[in-house]
Order: structure tokens, then sequence, then C-alpha cells
């Protein structure tokens, strides 16, 4: 395996992680070092006191050395704007049964 020489990397960069980190799907990873992320929410709605089903799409950075790609389970986690879209970054790929356990 060659060394990750990514200065944006969580786990060999300079980037620090802080504030919210989230679950999600990977839908999408046409941008280059992007992946698009979406997570679906559950969002409660008190004039018909029933809930509703949302989702929300997060562009992050995607480093080489976790590689993620269409259709897998990622944290993500906030950090500092990295560009005008992008204030995330993928800190690893889930296994399915740390998928299943949130």
């Amino acid at each position: 395996m060659s060394e990750c020489k990514d200065n944006r990397c969580p786990n060999h960069g300079s980037i620090k992680v802080r504030g919210n980190v989230f679950d999600g799907v990977v839908v999408s990873t046409k941008p280059s070092k992007t992946v698009t992320v979406e997570r679906k929410l559950v969002k409660y709605l008190p004039k018909f006191e029933r809930y509703k089903k949302t989702k929300s799409r997060i562009y992050a950075h995607n480093p080489a050395c976790i590689n993620a790609k269409e259709g897998d389970m990622v944290r993500v986690g906030e950090t500092r704007k990295l560009s005008k879209t992008k204030n995330f970054v993928v800190m690893q790929v889930l296994t399915k049964e740390e998928a299943g356990k949130k």
C-alpha cells in the first residue's frame, strides 16, 4: 500500500474534524476527489402530528487512502471550508455491521 500524501486526509493529513458527524450513502463520485453523500432524515410536522421522510445531500472530500465508491456507507465529519461547496471529509467506509448499529 502506498503512503497517503493527501494533506486533507483526516487520518494522515493536517485537517481537523470538528462539529457534526453523519452517516450516509455515497450516491456520486463524479467530481475529482469529491463524493456526494445522501442521508435520510425524519422530520416531525406538528400541524399534522406525523413524521415526514426527507433527504439531504452533502459534498465531502474523498481522500485517496479511503477511496469511497458509489453505494458505500460512509461516515463524514465536518471540517473547515475546503472549497465553495465542501465542508466535510470522508472519515471511513462503514461495514454492514457498523452501518446497522445506528
